[in-house]
């Protein structure tokens, strides 16, 4: 397959616009491998897949070196086919994910890092735990058992909409969130850094509110291809 757009051009573009500390998740899913192939060759080695069928086959045939980022909802029953290989699950929305991920990552001898997804966005559609209901999840403790995963961080998307100065009020909610329970839980450990917010749309105001990891897809491979 020829490549008809420039993902090399692209990918500089927004690379030039992180500061140093803020990871490109590039955001490959419905992309074909010249477009991944492409943006490696350029050094990027994370990529994001939201479907796990098509993660599995990408995973097959582009190089071992590659870090996947699954950052979609996640079924259950999914996990399983995910677990031996995947760097990182961005978007852990519920006890029962953790459980299973830590249950398959046991499995296959793995210690799987996770993020927690925050729902923060105003809008119904979005997954994600409320603060409340992250607040829960960590007070409980069950996770602190779970030998298999590490929770590094959290998610958010913020609302799709063009008012600027809700998508930056919703960021600064979840950076403040961190705050806290980085505080109360995580104090001492390093590996809890991760703040994942800022999409092509939205990103450099995720820079602006302590992201460190941005995922970005049509800004470096354009419309989906398929």
């Amino acid at each position: 397959m020829m490549i008809d757009y420039d993902v090399k051009e692209h990918l500089h573009q927004v690379l030039d616009t992180l500061p140093q500390g803020v990871r490109l998740v590039a955001i490959s899913k419905y992309h074909p491998n010249e477009y991944i192939e492409a943006a490696y060759a350029e050094g990027q080695r994370i990529f994001g897949e939201s479907h796990e069928q098509e993660l599995r086959l990408k995973h097959a045939s582009l190089p071992k070196d590659i870090e996947w980022h699954f950052i979609g909802h996640l079924q259950t029953n999914k996990v399983k086919y995910i677990a031996p290989y995947v760097s990182m699950i961005e978007a852990v929305d519920s006890l029962r994910l953790l459980r299973e991920i830590n249950r398959q990552a046991e499995r296959c001898g793995r210690v799987v890092k996770v993020l927690l997804e925050l729902h923060i966005a105003e809008e119904a559609t979005k997954y994600g735990l409320t603060l409340d209901d992250c607040r829960q999840l960590l007070a409980d403790g069950e996770w602190r058992q779970m030998e298999h995963v590490r929770i590094c961080g959290l998610m958010m998307m913020a609302s799709n909409v063009g008012d600027q100065a809700q998508i930056r009020r919703e960021m600064l909610t979840a950076r403040d969130f961190f705050s806290e329970v980085k505080a109360a839980y995580f104090a001492h450990d390093d590996a809890f850094c991760e703040r994942s917010w800022g999409m092509s749309d939205d990103y450099l105001i995720a820079v602006e509110t302590g992201s460190t990891m941005v995922r970005i897809g049509t800004s470096i491979f354009g419309p989906r291809v398929y």
